[in-house]
């Protein structure tokens, strides 16, 4: 009877939020051909957080006291499904946007949106010269106020657990000497699992922790600063995995 509901309580969840969806992305598409859309916010921030509402997810932030609101900065965030653009969009206070593959500006009217909306492409072949244009890129994006948010685990979780950190993402801070922010997403894994459709009842909250400095850390501690960072976004989500299970399990 609970598997019975919780199905169709998803179904009814994924029409809603689905409909309200491409009504509310096709009129934000066509604002944004006509309006910069960093003077167009506010709607958007509206969107994102209402995708969640009609998905029946609570949501909550928490902001640490050393996190600092005013300054232009990286976000790095674990990974865990689709709705990550929507939870981060209404978490962060500030205007902030994303790294997408070039390959994806290539796509009909997606690659335009992206582009008009200020993502960050990043060349699909990583290497030296690919991590150099990335980086020019993100100290530009930066530079004109735009803080950025980064993925550092490359993929998004399998079992709730947050993955090894990347270096090669994670390095911008420190490189560019801008200071980063971890972000912890805890509950979306219990809401929403990648590669099941099911949609469960559940409480998403978002930690902005303390905003961390770079400009001293040298390259040699790259390694180091990532797995600090890796720690503090994991320790809410590890934490709240304990001895939790699927509800129609």
């Amino acid at each position: 009877m609970k598997r019975a509901w919780l199905t169709a309580r998803s179904l009814v969840l994924w029409a809603v939020s689905g409909v309200h969806f491409g009504i509310v992305c096709m009129l934000l598409v066509a604002l944004g051909a006509i309006v910069d859309p960093r003077r167009n916010d506010k709607p958007q921030r509206w969107f994102f957080r209402n995708i969640l509402r009609l998905a029946g997810v609570k949501f909550e932030v928490r902001r640490s006291p050393g996190f600092d609101p005013h300054r232009t900065m990286i976000f790095a965030c674990n990974h865990v499904n689709l709705f990550d653009p929507f939870v981060i969009y209404s978490a962060i206070p500030q205007f902030v946007r994303g790294f997408e593959l070039e390959s994806h500006f290539k796509i009909p009217i997606y690659g335009w949106m992206m582009g008009r909306f200020g993502n960050i492409p990043v060349p699909d072949t990583p290497g030296r010269d690919a991590l150099s244009k990335m980086t020019e890129r993100a100290r530009a994006a930066l530079a004109s106020g735009v803080s950025l948010i980064v993925f550092p685990e490359g993929s998004r979780t399998r079992d709730g657990h947050v993955q090894e950190f990347k270096k090669g993402v994670l390095g911008l801070a420190p490189r560019l000497g801008i200071p980063i922010t971890p972000i912890s997403i805890v509950g979306s894994y219990e809401f929403f699992q990648t590669g099941n459709w099911m949609l469960y009842p559940s409480k998403i909250t978002v930690i902005l922790h303390d905003t961390i400095e770079t400009a001293e850390i040298e390259r040699g501690n790259v390694a180091e600063f990532c797995a600090r960072v890796h720690d503090i976004v994991a320790a809410p989500v590890e934490e709240a995995l304990k001895g939790w299970k699927r509800p129609d399990l």
